[in-house]
């Protein structure tokens, strides 16, 4: 059960907008929060360019409110129930001044060139256009792991808020009712996925990787969907789909590292597929077990007939 928003007093004004765009653009952006005072110092200091940002917090218990107010942004809290429902709560519940909102993750920076391709694309998008599929750069130690990471992957993140709502899909979410045409943005913004090391990454993903079990057992998207001319709907269904191969954990390691030449990311990319190839295993012995639970009958708690 979600609560009324709370918003943080004190706010101080948003930094002038960054010298590499003039004028503000009419988008308000939600970074959802939780102890994230590490990666949002970064996330913060690259929305200068709007003039309505938000974090949506979970109850953080280190100095990400603080953070926030410092930056000018407007701070509300909701228990976290999943990424869908934040969403979904941040659309109905926050006072947004703008029809048009982007959703970042604290962990996100965009680039200047991402601002500017945000702000064309609203100022320019038509009438049935309900919002557009935004794209990363996953960045390990420094590096772009472009191969590694199968550039593009996308996600829904820019949207006009009375057109459209989340709906939860595995660890995370995608786009639910949809009121008109969803388009893409190419140009990426930048992800620190990794900022808080391995050891909190390997404990987020055995956490991730049950939920992707359940989803792609109970969601699965149909077989066409592997078919797919739009990525945003492909690359779910292949998921889904791959993951009941024998051996899938391996073959992700193959195309990624030696298929798409993540070889040529040096150590950081080795490191990477290792770990995705380790994550796709933890989702299919996870799904094993589901379907052994399900095939299993209850235990018999009286004696002998």
């Amino acid at each position: 059960m979600t609560t009324s928003p709370s918003l943080a007093t004190d706010l101080v004004p948003l930094a002038a907008p960054a010298p590499w765009l003039s004028e503000r653009a009419p988008v308000s952006i939600i970074i959802l929060t939780h102890n994230e005072q590490a990666d949002l110092p970064a996330c913060l200091a690259a929305v200068g360019w709007s003039d309505d940002v938000h974090v949506l917090d979970s109850g953080s218990t280190d100095q990400t409110e603080a953070i926030a107010r410092a930056h000018g942004a407007r701070v509300w809290l909701n228990p976290f129930v999943s990424f869908g429902q934040q969403r979904n709560f941040a659309l109905d519940e926050l006072a947004l001044r703008h029809e048009w909102v982007l959703f970042l993750d604290a962990d996100e920076v965009a680039t200047p060139a991402f601002a500017r391709a945000v702000r064309t694309a609203v100022a320019t998008a038509p009438a049935e256009v309900a919002g557009y599929y935004c794209c990363w750069k996953m960045m390990l130690e420094g590096r772009w792991l472009r191969r590694c990471d199968n550039f593009p992957k996308w996600q829904f993140r820019l949207l006009r808020r009375s057109r459209a709502r989340f709906t939860d899909f595995g660890h995370g979410q995608k786009e639910g009712e949809v009121q008109g045409r969803i388009d893409y943005l190419p140009e990426p913004y930048l992800h620190f996925g990794f900022s808080k090391g391995w050891t909190h990454w390997l404990a987020r993903h055995n956490r991730y990787s049950s939920l992707e079990a359940a989803a792609r057992l109970h969601q699965r998207p149909p077989l066409r969907d592997v078919l797919s001319a739009h990525a945003s709907r492909r690359n779910p269904a292949l998921k889904s789909w791959l993951s009941r191969l024998p051996g899938w954990p391996l073959l992700r390691f193959v195309q990624t590292y030696v298929a798409s030449g993540g070889f040529l990311e040096g150590i950081p990319g080795f490191i990477y597929c290792t770990n995705m190839a380790y994550y796709e295993f933890l989702i299919q012995i996870k799904m094993r077990e589901i379907g052994l639970r399900a095939a299993s009958p209850p235990h018999s708690t009286g004696g002998p007939a």
